[in-house]
């Protein structure tokens, strides 16, 4: 898969998981929020050249990223993605969670399609 189509699909997840927060699927948006924090951290792998290919290479790549960019919460934000990925199989997350870790995994996203817009470094 190329980067574009990471893109892509993390544009898909991110209007997919509106859609199921609003129709209260709240199991399915957390899965699509989820999936659009993972792909975007694809692309930006896979721009640098980066391992991305399991869960783990996936996790490191973001620890690189953090250290490349000096923002440790990168590590953190990328955590409550993770935390959203969970709750589709546990369906734990209080009502507060979603609302204010929604828009820590989507300021996750949005710093990731800035780096990609700037180009690699």
């Amino acid at each position: 898969m190329q980067t574009q189509e990471h893109v892509q699909i993390t544009q898909q997840f991110l209007a997919a998981a509106d859609s199921e927060f609003d129709a209260g699927d709240i199991l399915q948006a957390s899965e699509k929020l989820w999936g659009a924090a993972a792909h975007v951290m694809m692309a930006v792998a896979q721009e640098r050249g980066w391992s991305f290919g399991d869960h783990r290479a996936l996790k490191d790549a973001v620890r690189r990223l953090a250290e490349e960019q000096g923002n440790q919460s990168l590590i953190s934000e990328f955590g409550v993605a993770e935390k959203f990925h969970a709750n589709l199989y546990h369906a734990f997350m209080q009502d507060y969670e979603i609302r204010d870790d929604r828009e820590t995994v989507l300021n996750f996203v949005r710093r990731g399609q800035d780096l990609l817009e700037q180009g690699p470094t």
